[in-house]
């Protein structure tokens, strides 16, 4: 059977009981037309990028599924009906993923990984200021010391 990957934003007036009672729903609705729900996540209720339908959050749901792609259009067709939900998108895969989804490790991680990756960038642009300031200091003293430097070479004459 074809492998999916689905996901779906539900109002966020509704409350996670609610949104766990209409996933519910979504994998009977999978399993009872022959196919299988692998992973389900719940993302938590998360800020939306632009407004949807009065919202400006929304409950993240995903599923990994293995079904039919009756079971699919029949579960996306009950998604349209469902007053709750305000977007979906389903996309096929090649293969489910084994491990939990990036959007479920935790903000933390995400954010050591960006910093790690910057400091490595960081320390790069450091040591090349680090190596342009010693040229730059030369490039300077003899401005500074131009006095000097001039009575030095009247004296050598």
């Amino acid at each position: 059977m074809p492998l999916y990957e689905s996901v779906f934003i539900a109002r966020q007036d509704i409350s996670a009981g609610q949104v766990d009672t209409l996933a519910d729903e979504m994998e009977k609705l999978i399993s009872d037309n022959g196919g299988s729900v692998a992973r389900r996540e719940y993302w938590g209720l998360r800020n939306l990028a632009y407004r949807m339908k009065k919202n400006r959050k929304g409950h993240y749901i995903m599923f990994n599924l293995d079904a039919p792609s009756e079971a699919v259009q029949e579960m996306e067709r009950n998604l349209r009906l469902h007053e709750d939900v305000l977007r979906y998108m389903t996309i096929r895969l090649e293969e489910l993923r084994a491990d939990a989804s990036p959007m479920m490790h935790g903000k933390g991680d995400r954010d050591r990984a960006d910093r790690r990756g910057r400091d490595d960038e960081e320390g790069g642009k450091e040591e090349s200021v680090a190596e342009a300031a010693p040229a730059e200091a030369t490039k300077e003293a003899p401005a500074d010391d131009a006095p000097e430097a001039t009575e030095e070479k009247e004296t050598e004459e």
